[in-house]
């Protein structure tokens, strides 16, 4: 077949150099439901402003209040201390919930069905009759000789229990947060570490814990923001030095809960966003090879590799 003889489709063929202009789809319904959700935050926003039941003198007197600020270093101070008791119990129960033995699984599940089948208001009530319970610990033999003795009574320290209170019960969830990250881990990577000669200790320290962080550290600093929040719950023990019931004071003091309930709320927010961003920083760091992403750094060297000119193919 000649060159004239073939058919031309010229007529209906693209250039190569023709530029397509993409149009995009329009979505009226967004527009409208954005205008919808401004207008009713307007309204509210508008409503608060104006209703005097807020007494937003009040908010504004208390808002930096000395006591007021004091009272939200101590549930910090509650939220640090509570958790690092939970992390470290949590890691130790989560353990023996795996362990080979027997005696050791038992206990780690009854403690679990303990503090995660009853409420943390009831436990921290419990935790403030401990006194009238236990008034004396003695520790030493049985039917033997006593090493040490502690008076209860004497002791009698709110902040003390609301701490181990809140920690004993955030223990039981944090038990079962690391357990899921130490069976997220491979089982070929305990079978390695054992086929070295290590054993199942140091395994778990050496090989499996430092793997399972990945999964462990999101639901971690969820649990973290939630002790904050639950430190509220220390009334029951009772113990009013911290935020929550620092403001309760104040507004049975001055008959005006709500712009005190607001200065409460207010802490609150502030304190839970700082840790969410501390939180989103290390969830990105131990999530590194995780996220098919590119990074800043990683997208300059893709885009200089591509840049450079390619040598002449062999012929």
């Amino acid at each position: 077949m000649t060159e004239s003889s073939r058919p031309d489709n010229s007529a209906g063929a693209v250039p190569a150099s023709a530029t397509i202009e993409a149009v995009p789809l329009r979505r009226p319904g967004r527009w409208v439901a954005a205008v919808v959700v401004v207008a009713l935050l307007a309204l509210f926003v508008y409503g608060a402003a104006t209703n005097p039941a807020y007494r937003w003198d009040t908010y504004a007197q208390y808002l930096f209040d000395a006591r007021v600020s004091e009272a939200a270093l101590v549930t910090i101070e509650l939220t640090v201390l509570a958790m690092v008791i939970a992390v470290v119990l949590g890691v130790i129960i989560a353990v023996m919930r795996l362990s080979p033995n027997p005696v050791l699984r038992g206990a780690a599940w009854g403690y679990l069905w303990v503090f995660r089948g009853t409420p943390v208001y009831v436990q921290l009530v419990f935790w403030g009759l401990f006194p009238s319970i236990y008034k004396q610990i003695d520790l030493g033999v049985p039917f033997g000789p006593t090493f040490a003795s502690f008076d209860i009574q004497s002791l009698n320290q709110a902040f003390l229990f609301a701490v181990i209170g809140l920690g004993l019960n955030e223990a039981a969830y944090m038990a079962e947060i690391v357990r899921a990250g130490i069976n997220s881990v491979p089982e070929g990577q305990t079978e390695a570490s054992v086929a070295l000669g290590m054993s199942w200790p140091q395994t778990m320290r050496r090989t499996v814990l430092p793997q399972a962080m990945r999964v462990i550290i999101p639901p971690t600093g969820n649990e973290l923001i939630g002790m904050l929040k639950t430190t509220s719950l220390v009334a029951a023990i009772p113990f009013t030095l911290d935020l929550y019931g620092r403001v309760r004071d104040i507004s049975g003091a001055n008959f005006q809960p709500i712009p005190l309930l607001l200065v409460a709320a207010t802490w609150y927010l502030a304190i839970t966003s700082v840790l969410m961003v501390g939180q989103h920083y290390l969830e990105r760091y131990y999530s590194k090879g995780m996220s098919r992403q590119l990074t800043a750094r990683q997208q300059r060297a893709a885009d200089n590799l591509r840049a450079k000119p390619m040598g002449d193919e062999p012929k």
